[in-house]
């Protein structure tokens, strides 16, 4: 079965908007979204807010808390208003509607300002184990998941990816960051495990919003800020040089060099997650574009494993 987004009318948006936020929803200003329904929508008193519509899953309710604590904390993100509460079959939230801002800084690729936010949001974040659990991982970035085999599967491709064969080098590429990452015994933490440019907003130099907190992930920060490293430009794709620059501002944002292992895991994170998006490329019958055998070499050298 094709993934499909969660189809929503406007009877149905107003109706829970009036339950869950005391206003129904009157004028649409816009309406996106990849895994999750996204619908910017004015309300009747003049609210602006974005509904995020996408099938029920217990993690959402961590998801929320915690990014309601790191509004709370002055980090910059919208303010969580209501759910997440079922609408139709479906679970939906409410959040503010914040505007503005440009998809790059005015550094342009540059790392620092990426690596220095995502670091200060892991430091503000609460501990995982005083939050609802965010378990299950997004699949890109859920290298040790239950599933079995290699490869979780993914959520918008109704494909076992390790029954789809080769193509080898992706397969031996993610199991090497694998055995690699299996030997962290690192503090577990909280970060965004989608940090990249489509999920961030930016005045000058400074981030003004970050979205997609359905993506909080539970995991060492050497694997956060690894998959942040190798991700952060998506859809443009951070070179080698790039993922180095990116963990060299975020070591110096946290106030402290990650130790040679972690920073091996952290080239191992990144090259798993970019491996599974290559791979389900491939299952999807698509050129393979987000990562190349020589690339994956190196960057597999960086974390020890070659």
């Amino acid at each position: 079965m094709a993934f499909e987004l969660p189809a929503v009318d406007a009877a149905s948006l107003a109706t829970w908007c009036e339950l869950h936020l005391g206003s129904p929803a009157e004028n649409e200003l816009f309406r996106t979204g990849h895994l999750t329904r996204v619908i910017g929508t004015r309300l009747a008193d003049g609210r602006e807010v974005v509904v995020r519509v996408r099938p029920a899953a217990p993690r959402i309710t961590g998801c929320t808390e915690v990014q309601r604590l790191l509004f709370d904390s002055g980090y910059p993100c919208p303010r969580p208003l209501a759910g997440p509460a079922p609408l139709g079959e479906y679970e939906a939230t409410a959040e503010s509607h914040v505007a503005g801002g440009v998809v790059l800084p005015d550094s342009g690729r540059i790392a620092q300002p990426f690596a220095a936010a995502l670091a200060q949001l892991v430091d503000l974040a609460p501990g995982p184990g005083r939050m609802p659990s965010l378990a299950p991982a997004p699949p890109w970035a859920a290298w040790n998941h239950s599933q079995g085999g290699l490869w979780p599967r993914p959520e918008d491709l109704d494909v076992d990816l390790n029954q789809v064969d080769g193509p080898g080098w992706i397969d031996a590429a993610g199991q090497a960051a694998w055995q690699k990452l299996r030997e962290g015994q690192d503090q577990t933490v909280i970060g965004h495990g989608d940090w990249i440019t489509d999920n961030l907003r930016w005045q000058g130099n400074q981030l003004l919003v970050a979205y997609d907190w359905d993506s909080l992930i539970a995991d060492s920060e050497a694997v956060i800020a690894g998959l942040a490293a190798a991700i952060y430009l998506y859809p443009a794709l951070a070179t080698v040089t790039e993922t180095r620059e990116f963990l060299d501002a975020y070591a110096t944002a946290r106030g402290r060099p990650f130790s040679p292992g972690e920073l091996q895991r952290c080239w191992a994170a990144g090259v798993w997650t970019r491996a599974f998006d290559a791979k389900q490329e491939h299952a999807a019958g698509q050129p393979v574009t987000v990562l190349t055998h020589d690339e994956a070499h190196e960057r597999l050298r960086r974390a020890g494993m070659r």
